[in-house]
């Protein structure tokens, strides 16, 4: 009868051995996860930025320092529609031929 009990194949994961798994998982997890924020973060604030230089680019090409507006720029051709309400929903002026961010204006006073 003990033969019969002890010589049964193991077959499968004990309960200890799928906990373990899962643990390792979670940490892996909460080392990773983070991480993907702060390089969504960083990508979006790169993307920004060059999309103001790209802005800023044709405003010192096209205008002189105190004619460029951005519904000029989309009216003349300059940037397109798609451009434009970016430069909208980012909150983007165009001050003094310069290209500024909201954000421009806490990190650099002057």
């Amino acid at each position: 009868m003990f033969k019969k009990i002890n010589s049964r194949k193991k077959k499968g994961f004990t309960l200890v051995e799928m906990v373990m798994v899962l643990f390792i998982i979670a940490m892996l997890m909460l080392l990773i996860l983070p991480n993907l924020s702060q390089q969504k973060d960083n990508a979006t604030k790169k993307s920004n930025e060059a999309f103001r230089t790209t802005i800023q680019t044709q405003v010192d090409l096209t205008y002189k320092p105190g004619d460029a507006k951005l519904e000029k720029l989309e009216s003349d051709g300059v940037i397109s529609s798609k451009q434009k309400e970016r430069a909208d929903k980012m909150k983007m002026k165009i001050t003094d031929g310069k290209v500024v961010l909201p954000e421009d204006k806490v990190t650099n006073p002057a």
